[in-house]
């Protein structure tokens, strides 16, 4: 399982499962964009880079989630494929995916918010994550 989502009385909630820190970060940025976009309608025309750098994993992935829903806002962005690498304390990464108009988004994101907010590892890697709608 890659992540599920769980029910919140006013956001979105969602646990996030990976072998590795880079899988939870890939697996995150899949569940972020299943919640907010209607994927089968989204092309894979735009490619656009990453960089993340912080020594925390927990901040790591609160940032990378971070720049994904500034590109969500700014430039109605959204990702179909998203691969990243780690490397020292840095997620680079790769999202291919394309703009989108309003009828593609299932409901708006306002913020990545640190209510419960969790990154652990133990034989896997997990997260926990509520974006506030």
């Amino acid at each position: 399982m890659k992540y599920r989502f769980v029910d919140h009385t006013a956001d979105v909630a969602f646990e996030v499962y990976g072998k590795d820190l880079a899988e939870l970060i890939e697996n995150a940025s899949y569940a972020f964009y299943e919640a907010f976009i209607y994927l089968d309608r989204l092309s894979k025309d735009l490619e656009k880079e990453l960089e993340i750098e912080a020594e925390e994993p927990d901040y790591m992935l609160y940032k990378w989630l971070n720049e994904l829903l500034f590109l969500f806002d700014t430039e109605f962005f959204a990702a179909k494929e998203v691969e990243v690498k780690i490397k020292d304390n840095k997620a680079i990464g790769k999202l291919i995916g394309g703009k989108f108009n309003p009828d593609m988004v299932k409901v708006e994101p306002k913020a990545i918010t640190m209510h419960k907010f969790k990154v652990e590892k133990n034989d896997i890697w997990k997260a926990f994550i509520v974006i506030d709608i």
